[in-house]
């Protein structure tokens, strides 16, 4: 996988969602997530992060819960969320950032 700074580069929005494997709300996301890949396609990118393999990420994005999602467009935070999320709100944030 690439660095995630250049990750985060991108003019492509990305979303990032801070997860961990024993949090029981983030594996609820994860179907949400998929189906949301399949809605937006190449016009964003979805990445998963693992704050217990990644505390350097956790603590330099100041992750307190999980799940947490940032919407990071050209390097920059642009949305960010902790809890459960409905995948259309999820896909209306995204669209918003469109390149």
């Amino acid at each position: 996988m690439e660095k995630f700074e250049d990750l985060i580069q991108s003019s492509v929005p990305v979303l990032v969602d801070f997860f961990a494997e024993w949090c029981g709300p983030c594996k609820a996301m994860k179907p949400v997530l998929e189906e949301l890949k399949l809605i937006v396609g190449d016009k964003a990118r979805i990445a998963k992060i693992d704050v217990d393999q990644h505390e350097d990420l956790a603590t330099k994005y100041r992750i307190q819960a999980v799940p947490t999602f940032i919407l990071f467009k050209n390097g920059e935070a642009v949305w960010r969320h902790s809890g459960v999320i409905h995948s259309s709100e999820l896909q209306g944030i995204i669209e918003k950032h469109y390149s």
